[in-house]
């Protein structure tokens, strides 16, 4: 498998081969920066860890250069960064024990340039190679630009693949957004409260994140927990811990499906919603 950039690259926990590693994913998340797979991505892990059958391949798009960074960080070069943050990805890969990892290595411009075919297609010979049954990428309502710019791309290369090749499921998880505001009939809910240590520590492994001015180890733990407290009012939890996600399957399978039209329906339904709530009691 021979990636775009002279500087990406693949890592196997278990050393197989990579072509055989690859091929063997049923889970893989697509995620922009180091961290955001451990972040959304933890239902895929967590169904894979310790597997003989379900292996998780984790794909990180850029290359972390333009990361916040303090204390001990603070003097950093980019290039440091994207040494630092490169290997603490594949620290987490190695703990979560991912059937592989591909580290592609792109700056953040490249993947939020609209018409990036380069990186498109080296998404879609990923994701053929690997033939998943879910991907997990980040939601469409996200407000950070380049995970935008992952998850439109993700979209695209997989229309370039045949029908029969491409996954079952595309789940839009939360990072910088959360879904709380979707509807409630239209909410995946993801249970993720299986070794919780391990939960923990995948996050807490990205040191140069949390030293360096993000406590993005207790927010993780935390939305998990008030998603699964707060998510239904009059019943008691199933779940101490809970991921969101959108559906984003149909953009996968019917390809005329605008990719603006289908997430800017959500939102009107929840406007919708809220309206429909207010005129009960006003």
């Amino acid at each position: 498998m021979k990636l775009t950039k002279l500087t990406a690259q693949i890592y196997v926990p278990d050393d197989k081969e990579i072509n055989q590693a690859i091929s063997r994913t049923t889970h893989m998340a697509i995620g922009a920066h180091q961290d955001d797979l451990e972040i959304m991505a933890y239902h895929g892990i967590e169904a894979c860890f310790q597997s003989k059958d379900k292996f998780f391949f984790g794909c990180v798009v850029t290359n972390g250069s333009g990361s916040a960074r303090d204390n001990i960080y603070k003097d950093y070069s980019d290039d440091d960064m994207i040494i630092v943050r490169r290997n603490e990805q594949i620290k987490a890969a190695a703990l979560g024990e991912y059937g592989a990892l591909a580290l592609l290595d792109f700056p953040s411009e490249e993947v939020k340039a609209k018409n990036n075919d380069e990186i498109i297609s080296e998404l879609a010979k990923l994701i053929k190679l690997a033939n998943p049954k879910i991907i997990y990428t980040h939601n469409l309502a996200d407000k950070h630009d380049t995970h935008v710019g992952v998850v439109t791309k993700v979209i695209k290369a997989i229309r370039t693949l045949p029908i029969n090749i491409r996954p079952k499921q595309v789940y839009g998880c939360e990072v910088w957004r959360n879904l709380d505001w979707v509807n409630d009939d239209e909410k995946v809910f993801l249970d993720v409260s299986g070794h919780p240590n391990i939960a923990a520590s995948l996050v807490e492994i990205f040191d140069s994140q949390i030293i360096g001015g993000k406590r993005y180890d207790l927010a993780t733990i935390g939305r998990r927990l008030a998603n699964a407290t707060f998510n239904a009012s009059h019943a008691v939890d199933d779940t101490d811990a809970l991921t969101y996600a959108i559906d984003l399957t149909p953009l996968i399978t019917n390809d005329n499906l605008d990719i603006k039209e289908f997430i800017t329906a959500y939102i009107e339904r929840f406007k919708d919603n809220v309206i429909k709530k207010i005129n009960k009691v006003l």
